[in-house]
């Protein structure tokens, strides 16, 4: 585990780090943030969040970031590894009264040079749709019949600078009669351009059309299919209205949700500590899992749709196989709450073991060993040629960070001794520490499972057909809406949950950070839609939940210190990754070879940090 000393060094903000690949490095001039970039005060303040789009522009720049600073909204060009960010020229920033953004995403399906689609979700459980290129306000959702300023918006080029114009918007809306409650997650869904799906911290998600109105009634629900600690309705209407679905999962917050990167199954992380992974077309359950202890918070795909990676109030992420549905490893690094997980497509990779068992063609072999430009987008197909023919033996090794509560920012490389722990190790390099070279217990059934887009046999992981990234598209969504759906219920592969309390797992949690201490008996249960209970003491050691000592314990490969405050925010881009805290400061790190000389404006440089 990557380790730091004590004293004034584990308070020193690291401004790079070194990986196998190189040296990442903090780029000061490429960060975002309010144009008079003083710290936020965050304190009970919603979660900071980034979105990304491409507008594929002729001008070759443009890429496009959306983010939350407390009750204002801000629509930049982003200029990433290039250029100096311009903070005094947002494309359009939107300051809200009444209610707080905690949320968005943009279609990036439609998105143009001309036109964008964001959807904002709020604090007080409304969801809008905007334009901040046209700088229109198109529609709301969940939000009815009352006359109050919900919001004024700042529409000025320069931000808060002298003469900028503001108006004030007065809606006649205020009564939400679908959700009360804080919006925690909102997507569109892969494939469409109407149809998005919004979470809510009731333990409620809805499917919704921006076609369709929200009505001026409360819907009415009809019972669609109803399984262990879920249950889907339809709305019940005589004209096609939101919602169109109604998912009640779990008990507490719906934290976060994750489609597959075939947009056909469904990952969502709960308050309750569990993980349930669906089938979104066919509303299936497709398996489970439990964390160690406390709620799940963050929820990512591996590139493939083979792996799900969460984190939680357990300080820990964990790694569940979706075809074996099992846990196969946790990983331990973070000192408090794991509050973002995100699988790096770009590193992630796939070597030859044994180029003399090679039997493919010389243009087979290059294509397997690429790791150029097009690393993201030949992942998936890299990965498919590895898993789905048996004659060439390769490795590969996914790379995914996280972010936490703790202020540090963890790397983490899954390989071939944890992913496949019966087989020969491969002599692809290795940088996954094991703590605990125990394999995991069987934990899946004997049904055969389904990767996201092929069908394969779980006995055989290795010979899994991976899908391509090939998205449904509105048509097979809609006909969740017009009822052909599956009848019955599919029979779920359950798995695991964590409980072992760890000695210097408890120590160091900052106050408000971490629940280490704490038992989560609130929490740890299902559904009340079932009317049952999971007791934590007897998920343990079950495939729902294996002991620590059950499974691999990964380490990090570099675990550094950041941000002042906690971390809300990990995406990796081609050339840099992106972290966001929050203050409200969003920061780019260049990967190695990727950093050049920026043509910077005049400006102050993120807080000082030290040179790992």
């Amino acid at each position: 585990m990557a380790t730091e000393g004590g004293g004034k060094e584990m308070s020193e903000i690291k401004t790079q780090f070194t990986t196998r690949e190189g040296l990442y490095k903090l780029l000061p001039h490429s960060e975002y943030s309010r144009p008079n970039r003083v710290p936020f005060n965050s304190q009970g303040s919603n979660p900071v969040r980034v979105s990304f789009v491409n507008l594929n522009d002729q001008s070759g720049n443009g890429d496009r970031l959306c983010f939350n600073v407390g009750r204002e909204l801000y629509f930049y060009i982003y200029k990433g590894v290039r250029k100096a960010a311009d903070l005094s020229k947002p494309i359009d920033k939107r300051i809200y009264k009444g209610t707080q953004p905690t949320c968005h995403d943009f279609n990036h399906l439609t998105a143009t040079a001309e036109s964008v689609s964001l959807l904002v979700g709020f604090s007080a459980g409304q969801v809008q749709l905007i334009d901040p290129i046209k700088k229109e306000t198109s529609k709301l959702f969940n939000e009815e019949n009352s006359c109050q300023h919900l919001w004024k918006v700042d529409w000025s080029e320069g931000g808060e600078n002298e003469g900028s114009k503001t108006s004030e918007k007065a809606l006649v809306t205020v009564q939400r009669l679908i959700d009360k409650s804080r919006v925690t997650c909102v997507k569109w869904v892969p494939g469409s351009e109407s149809l998005f799906l919004v979470a809510h911290s009731s333990g409620n998600m809805y499917l919704y059309n921006v076609e369709h109105t929200c009505g001026t009634t409360a819907p009415h629900y009809q019972l669609l299919k109803q399984g262990e600690s879920f249950a889907v309705h339809t709305c019940k209407s005589k004209s096609t209205r939101n919602p169109l679905l109604k998912w009640t999962v779990g008990e507490g917050a719906l934290n976060e949700f994750a489609f597959s990167p075939d947009g056909k199954f469904l990952a969502c992380v709960s308050q309750d500590g569990f993980l349930r992974v669906f089938n979104f077309d066919s509303v299936e359950l497709h398996g489970t899992m439990k964390s160690y202890f406390g709620g799940l918070l963050c929820v990512c795909w591996s590139p493939d749709g083979k792996y799900i990676v969460t984190g939680g109030e357990d300080d820990l992420v964990t790694v569940w196989s979706f075809v074996d549905c099992r846990v196969i490893a946790r990983g331990h690094g973070h000192k408090s709450w794991v509050s973002v997980v995100a699988f790096d497509p770009y590193t992630t990779s796939v070597e030859e073991s044994d180029p003399m068992e090679f039997s493919g063609s010389d243009e087979d072999f290059q294509d397997l060993l690429h790791f150029g430009r097009d690393r993201a987008n030949s992942t998936q197909s890299r990965l498919s040629k590895r898993n789905s023919t048996d004659s060439r033996p390769v490795s590969v090794t996914y790379r995914f960070g996280s972010v936490g509560q703790d202020t540090q920012l963890c790397l983490w490389d899954l390989t071939e001794d944890i992913l496949f722990p019966h087989q020969p190790l491969s002599r692809a390099r290795t940088h996954t520490n094991v703590m605990n070279a125990t394999s995991p217990p069987a934990g899946s059934n004997g049904n055969s499972v389904t990767t996201p887009g092929n069908s394969v046999p779980p006995p055989l992981p290795r010979s899994n057909s991976l899908p391509h990234s090939a998205v449904a598209n509105a048509g097979s969504k809609s006909s969740v809406m017009d009822g052909a759906i599956a009848s019955g219920v599919s029979k779920f592969a359950t798995l695991s949950l964590h409980d072992r309390k760890e000695r210097h797992h408890e120590k160091d949690h900052k106050r408000n950070h971490s629940m280490g201490h704490i038992s989560s008996k609130s929490s740890d249960k299902l559904n009340l839609v079932t009317k049952t209970k999971t007791d934590p003491a007897k998920t343990l050691g079950t495939p729902l939940c294996p002991r620590m000592e059950d499974v691999p314990l990964l380490e990090p490969l570099i675990c550094k210190k950041i941000a002042h405050e906690r971390l809300t925010v990990l995406i990796f881009l081609e050339d840099c990754i992106v972290t966001a805290c929050q203050e409200g400061f969003i920061c780019t790190w260049g990967r190695p070879g990727k950093v050049g000389l920026l043509s910077s404006p005049n400006q102050a440089s993120s807080p000082g940090g030290t040179v790992v």
